[in-house]
């Protein structure tokens, strides 16, 4: 098959003219001498309006003035606003800790989202492309959505306010997957995404051995007095580390899946510089991983890769799963006064002795019967904080739900439970499946580094809610649309590498 020159250059064009166009844009002096100028004015008038009436009114100016800008650069920039949200994903739960709960950040947050759907809208009027609804994710997406939307009219339900502050990290959020596959639509884009990623990764392990090896900030410590958050950080006389995120457990999987991506990578195509590089921050991701405690993270990292040694059953590959092996079974067992490694060592020893394990044992069984006979669950936000705040004395406040799987079996029954491990069952499918047939050997290990982190997500929403928490909750469903992506990507390359011939 050839193709005309009209197609052939429509290829090229898709392929190459964004990367161009956004290089020239970046480079003109006349847009950084406009940039300037209107920082400096900005500035002068918030330095007059402090002097003329006060500060709150001057800083109120300037939010309004910062915002106006950024809004519409969102709705009308959908690269600008993937890149603003899920750096702004990164830094929210720190800023939101700085300025003590006192700004509504999950709320603006949404408010990014919405934007973002808004000018998915509004491209998809101009530049119509519905090739993303032609795949069995999109359709599982679709479903499980609809169904949490569904799920205000849940007549069990004894916390029903509680909806409007849970369905936000349930549904809404999974609309990013849209925009994701929408707007990423060359190699260079998500590239970009990745080293930006990698990099908030390594200021997020950075932050974290700061706080192991010089102290928390006045600000970290502000909680530290309360009985509850002492019992979950403060463990064999050591505090459990959270970085710049909510909690330990967000901070421990964000770095689990960085080590996973990088590690990933090292087996693609790349030079022995960029692999040692890689190794390095493979070495920080876990090293801080570690750092924060959470021992349901710790078994992720070998998951992940025993499902890479599953789809690469080569003597290679299992000569260095052998020797792996070997060095867990070292690490496990080797005598140490170390609390870090002691705490290591106790995910995979003596688990029948965990407390912690037993506890979240009988939560399981005792909240069976009523999964059972309630297949609508009994409705989202109505187990957890929201639960005990909007139906204080039912019976599911009194749940704590200690893992992804079980808060979805009880918030949106064993339905929910069905439509949400089907979604991850065709996900990873796919995943996989994507992999064998990219030819391209850049593309094929992203898509496959990508398909691994999902497959350690999954495994991590069984000892902790891994999808709820930001910045994991926002890159989600950004790995899943990679799948597609990537794939997208090699068929266009390899449709222009047969137009040359």
């Amino acid at each position: 098959m050839r193709f005309s020159p009209t197609n052939r250059a429509a290829l090229q064009v898709r392929l190459g003219s964004d990367q161009g166009k956004e290089k020239k844009s970046f480079n003109s002096k006349f847009w950084y001498a406009i940039a300037i100028l209107g920082m400096v004015c900005l500035s002068a008038i918030t330095i007059l309006l402090t002097y003329l009436v006060d500060v709150k009114f001057a800083l109120m100016f300037l939010g309004i003035c910062i915002a106006i800008p950024i809004i519409i650069a969102i709705v009308g920039s959908p690269k600008f606003g993937i890149l603003f949200l899920l750096i702004s994903s990164y830094f929210v739960m720190w800023i939101y800790r700085m300025m003590n709960g006192s700004l509504q950040l999950g709320v603006v947050m949404d408010v990014f989202q919405a934007l973002l759907i808004l000018g998915f809208f509004l491209q998809q009027k101009f530049h119509p492309n519905w090739k993303m609804f032609r795949n069995p994710v999109t359709l599982v997406i679709l479903i499980w959505v609809g169904y949490n939307i569904l799920q205000v009219a849940n007549p069990f339900t004894e916390a029903r306010m509680a909806w409007f502050y849970t369905v936000r990290s349930f549904a809404a959020v999974a609309l990013m997957y849209f925009i994701y596959f929408y707007s990423i639509k060359t190699l260079s884009f998500l590239k970009l995404i990745f080293k930006i990623w990698i990099g908030l990764s390594i200021f997020a392990a950075l932050y974290a051995i700061k706080q192991e090896y010089i102290g928390f900030f006045a600000f970290e410590e502000k909680d530290f007095n309360d009985p509850l958050i002492i019992s979950l950080y403060f463990i064999n006389g050591v505090w459990r580390k959270f970085s710049i995120f909510s909690d330990p457990v967000a901070f421990a999987y964000n770095m689990v899946i960085s080590a996973v991506f990088c590690i990933t990578l090292i087996t693609g195509p790349i030079s022995k510089k960029k692999k040692f590089i890689l190794g390095g921050l493979s070495v920080l991701f876990i090293m801080a991983m570690l750092y924060s405690g959470t021992r349901g993270a710790y078994v992720l990292i070998p998951a992940a890769f025993m499902l890479y040694v599953t789809m690469h059953l080569t003597k290679q590959v299992m000569a260095m799963a052998a020797v792996g092996a070997l060095f867990m079974l070292f690490v496990i067992n080797v005598p140490t006064s170390n609390i870090t490694l002691i705490r290591f060592q106790s995910a995979f020893k003596n688990t029948s002795e965990d407390a912690s394990l037993n506890v979240r044992k009988m939560n399981q069984k005792r909240i069976q019967p009523y999964i059972q006979t309630h297949p609508m669950g009994g409705g989202l936000g109505s187990t957890g904080m929201w639960g005990v705040r909007f139906a204080p004395h039912s019976f599911l406040a009194t749940i704590p739900p200690d893992s992804g799987y079980i808060r979805v079996a009880i918030e949106l029954g064993w339905i929910g439970l069905i439509i949400f491990c089907t979604f991850m069952f065709i996900t990873l499918r796919q995943g996989i499946l994507h992999y064998y047939a990219i030819k391209d050997p850049e593309l094929k290990t992203y898509c496959l580094a990508v398909t691994l982190v999902i497959f350690a997500l999954n495994i991590g929403c069984y000892p902790q809610e891994a999808l709820v928490q930001f910045p994991v909750s926002v890159f989600f469903y950004f790995f899943i649309a990679t799948i597609f992506i990537t794939k997208m990507l090699d068929e266009e390359k390899q449709a222009n590498l047969l137009s040359n011939k």
